[in-house]
């Protein structure tokens, strides 16, 4: 039987769909920073039509993709010294108070346990020596395996260094050239199906600018908030685990989860005096209670708002899911490939509900 036109180009853009998806699984090393730098040129090339608006021509082009590029590029060096505070500091005041943490804490639980009718000994004595001999030497064993590793697989090393330079490179190509990239696919779509394809791209844009532009002002709100917050509490690394705490809000659950561990972790060690349990617990549950009230129910539904789509299980589920099959690349295009999914999603949803088979 002879399949239509319909099904012909079902069955090609089906097919167009599985090789680029093996060519994904099969490339993946190769294809890291070129998919890095579209994903960043996809969300930096608005910056660039602006400000080079802004010039009305009298800025050159590649001016302005310089200048969005080194901003960018000073953005994520700053955010990753943030968290240098973190480790310098944070690391020798563990090994110092690692003994009056475990006596305060065996304090601390054994009435609780009594409570309940629990006999449960620890024994602390015996852990202390351990536990002091395993963070006095993590640090140097660490840093042994890193030069060990760097010397035995120098090849992990050159590709680390060359993607490091690849992507800045591809990055700045793609900015400079987005428009002709676009109108260059563009091309390759048949006369017939212009007018369906502008839709479908048009719409799915939208639900990802929307979620994008909204999630990184709901991360920059929550930086600020947690960084307020916390140093209102006197924690003196407050800036940096604030910080961090609101931009790792970008993944649901986990980097609100990651960010509290941080902020508990530091009040133990800089709150070591009496009353500095209960300081520790009154400045979490104020800080990061209020801050997940914030997000859930003002935040998330005034600037994401419901109508965009990507719940956050859903945006959860896309990252382990693609992360799982394509590796570091597969997290790169979760959320786009998610979009696109979502507005397909849609429209077969409409088609099917308007079609004789739902309505019989």
């Amino acid at each position: 039987m002879p399949l239509s036109t319909p099904q012909k180009s079902a069955l090609a853009w089906s097919a167009v769909a599985l090789l680029l998806v093996l060519a994904l699984w099969l490339l993946g090393p190769v294809l890291t920073p070129f998919v890095v730098a579209a994903v960043l040129a996809y969300v930096l090339t608005p910056l660039v039509d602006r400000l080079d608006a802004l010039a009305r021509g009298r800025m050159p082009r590649v001016l302005a993709v310089l200048v969005v590029e080194l901003l960018f590029i000073l953005a994520v060096l700053g955010l990753m010294l943030l968290l240098v505070p973190v480790l310098t500091r944070e690391w020798p005041l563990l090994r110092e108070q690692v003994p009056q943490l475990l006596d305060r804490l065996n304090a601390g639980v054994q009435p609780l346990l009594a409570e309940l009718g629990l006999k449960l000994a620890f024994d602390t004595a015996s852990l202390k020596p351990a536990l002091m001999k395993y963070l006095n030497a993590n640090m140097e064993e660490a840093l042994g395996s890193l030069l060990a590793s760097l010397k035995i697989g120098g090849s992990v090393a050159l590709t680390v260094l060359g993607n490091l330079i690849l992507i800045p490179v591809a990055l700045f190509y793609l900015l400079l050239d987005w428009k002709q990239l676009v109108r260059r696919l563009l091309e390759l779509v048949p006369q017939r199906l212009r007018g369906s394809y502008d839709s479908f791209v048009a719409e799915a844009d939208e639900v990802l600018g929307q979620y994008l532009r909204g999630q990184m002002l709901v991360m920059l709100i929550l930086a600020v908030y947690y960084s307020v917050m916390l140093s209102f509490f006197g924690l003196d690394l407050a800036l940096p685990i604030g910080v961090f705490t609101g931009l790792a809000i970008f993944v649901p659950y986990v980097g609100f989860g990651v960010g509290l561990v941080l902020a508990v972790l530091a009040g133990l060690l800089e709150f070591s005096g009496d009353g500095g349990l209960t300081r520790v617990v009154l400045m979490v549950g104020v800080v990061y209670g209020l801050g997940q009230l914030l997000e859930s129910f003002y935040l998330t539904p005034r600037l994401l708002g419901e109508r965009i789509g990507l719940h956050p299980l859903a945006v959860i589920f896309a990252l382990l899911a693609f992360g799982q099959i394509f590796g570091f690349v597969g997290i790169l295009v979760a959320l786009p490939v998610s979009a696109v999914l979502l507005v397909a999603a849609r429209r077969l949803r409409q088609r099917y509900l308007a079609s004789s088979v739902y309505r019989a």
